[in-house]
């Protein structure tokens, strides 16, 4: 299959709104909007779909992880909630527990990647760097900083509790803490295009990591007591332990679920693959592009893969942008 893709881009250029004509309404569908690259995309695409081919009159929530399943715990909104990195977001097991949410895949199938990463060239000419005692006696080799998190995203709080069991501060690091996830890419492509240290957070899939090699450092042995721990932002005792592999889901609320079969059964098909993730992001950023025309390059090269996430009466009503 091959999309028009001048027609696909005219859609989402005038807010993805088509006829009110389509053979089934879904109603007012709100979906968070993540304010990180590849979750942008996949809302992105997930818009365009529910869109055009099950009615639906979507709105975009920007948020984070944090504020939306508190907001989902408040008010039962948004809808949709994707890329949920869960294993290390405490708050979305009470909501599950709690009939609240029901996840329905794995967004990213081969799940998320988290850590402290240093830039390969480092590693190569100081390969202790790559342990944590390697970089807590050699600030200097890393300019003596820590590039943190967002506020928002949970991995500050995570990585407040680690930089206390480090002692990272104490060893004379200084925290840098970034306003968006922009900031935190563009600071490692500017390191990588200098040849200069760096030291920070950062997880995959991403075209970053896709773009600049970059290595993690071994916090040792993972400890999910630790860890559980680390993930609150009250933790009384921080240990060091490493980010495990993360679960990455599309979730929706119960209510939702519940009114809506047809989309839900969308949203519980619609997964990519890090490599195919990765593949977007790289193109999107080789291009200056925005998330929407990161959704378009995907609707117009992949159909075989986004096409069998429809049924019968969305293909139908897509079937327009099909030649």
């Amino acid at each position: 299959m091959k999309l028009k893709s001048t027609a696909i881009a005219a859609l989402i250029a005038t807010g993805m709104a088509s006829s009110g004509a389509l053979a089934q309404e879904c109603g007012e569908v709100s979906i968070t909007e993540m304010d990180w690259a590849s979750a942008a995309v996949v809302t992105a695409v997930a818009t365009f779909l529910m869109q055009e081919g099950y009615g639906c009159d979507v709105t975009k929530v920007p948020s984070a992880s944090t504020p939306a399943l508190a907001s989902v715990a408040e008010t039962g909104k948004p809808d949709i909630l994707t890329e949920l990195w869960v294993s290390s977001t405490p708050a979305y097991d009470e909501l599950e527990e709690a009939g609240k949410v029901e996840p329905l895949t794995a967004v990213l199938s081969d799940g998320g990647v988290e850590g402290w990463w240093i830039p390969k060239y480092l590693v190569d000419e100081h390969p202790e760097l790559t342990t944590l005692e390697g970089v807590l006696a050699s600030p200097d080799l890393l300019g003596s900083r820590f590039d943190q998190c967002p506020e928002g995203w949970y991995c500050k709080t995570v990585n407040r509790n680690l930089i206390k069991a480090t002692g990272l501060e104490e060893a004379g690091f200084e925290i840098f803490e970034h306003g968006s996830g922009e900031t935190m890419a563009t600071a490692i492509a500017a390191a990588y295009s200098n040849k200069e240290p760096w030291l920070g957070y950062y997880w995959a899939p991403t075209s970053v990591l896709g773009k600049y090699p970059m290595v993690m450092v071994d916090l040792g042995e993972f400890n999910q007591e630790a860890h559980d721990c680390n993930t609150r932002a009250d933790c009384a005792n921080p240990e060091v332990s490493p980010y495990p592999a993360s679960r990455v889901l599309t979730v929706v609320t119960a209510e939702f679920a519940a009114a809506n079969p047809e989309v839900t059964d969308l949203m519980r098909n619609l997964s990519f693959t890090n490599q195919q993730m990765g593949e977007i992001l790289a193109w999107q950023e080789d291009n200056n592009a925005s998330p929407d025309e990161a959704a378009v390059h995907f609707l117009t090269t992949s159909a075989d893969i986004w096409g069998k996430w429809l049924n019968d009466r969305a293909r139908e009503n897509l079937k327009a942008l099909l030649q």
